[in-house]
């Protein structure tokens, strides 16, 4: 099986403190891939060696078999890796098409020239975005608020557009950092069913997330961590039975949220 992502051996320490220790996972196209572990395990400090916004000590990070993990932010995002965050990062004081739009910058073709002129390429280029952010705000279900200022949206739909806004920069790889925190049952059920969808696109999904029902209903496969080193991996059912994960996670909390 070709795997899209690969995270190898992965190692990082903060001035002696080992916050991940050969740290491996893979994911292929289109596979939805949970990342668990107890608060501070490693799961978001692995998203932050993936995006890039450290540089592990050892260990790589392949995607599409080609190393990344020296790139900058940008050029991992530009190959095709994107993601959302624990706390919503959005435009706040901007409307809902303006943060959509804004997650095609890297896309645009035209220079600052026909910017300025205003030219029928540029203008031409600006309505392909704009269409482009309609059809994922359709796609999310957010399309009747376009205009509304996002600050303003409740806090699930705030999570929603910034799925939108990650998914317009055209990734292979969408990384989903407790997407549903916060959320009631109906609208974990809601991004549950994205999540899906986005898959069903062969986007590969790495989702971390403490709701357990929503791990349990959507994601492929799993891998637990603690104390910055993969303690399992395997299906839901499987790793819910393991006793290291028991002790470790599941067993805080009753297995459903953790």
């Amino acid at each position: 099986m070709n795997h899209v992502l690969v995270a190898e051996n992965v190692s990082l320490a903060f001035g002696g403190i080992v916050a991940l220790q050969n740290v491996h996972m893979n994911a292929s196209a289109g596979e939805i891939v949970a990342v668990l572990g107890p608060n501070g395990s490693g799961k978001t400090t692995l998203l932050n060696v993936i995006t890039g916004v450290y540089i592990p000590d050892n260990g790589q990070v392949l995607l599409d078999g080609k190393p990344i993990q020296k790139l900058p932010k940008e050029k991992i995002s530009h190959a095709g890796i994107a993601r959302t965050f624990q706390n919503i990062r959005l435009f706040k004081t901007r409307n809902v098409l303006d943060n959509v739009r804004i997650g095609c910058h890297h896309l645009y073709k035209c220079g600052l020239v026909s910017t300025i002129l205003n030219s029928k390429r540029f203008r031409e280029e600006q309505k392909a975005f704009t269409d482009r952010a309609m059809e994922l705000l359709d796609f999310v279900g957010l399309k009747e608020k376009a205009n509304v200022i996002s600050e303003n949206l409740p806090y699930a739909q705030q999570r929603l557009l910034e799925v939108a806004r990650a998914l317009a920069t055209n990734p292979r790889v969408l990384l989903l950092d407790e997407p549903a925190a916060g959320m009631n049952a109906v609208e974990i059920s809601n991004m549950d069913n994205l999540i899906r969808k986005i898959s069903e696109r062969g986007i590969t999904v790495i989702l971390v997330e403490h709701i357990m029902d929503l791990v349990r209903g959507v994601c492929d496969r799993v891998y637990v961590l603690n104390n910055g080193m993969n303690i399992a991996e395997g299906t839901f059912a499987e790793i819910e039975n393991n006793n290291d994960v028991k002790e470790a996670y599941l067993g805080k909390g009753g297995g459903k949220h953790a």
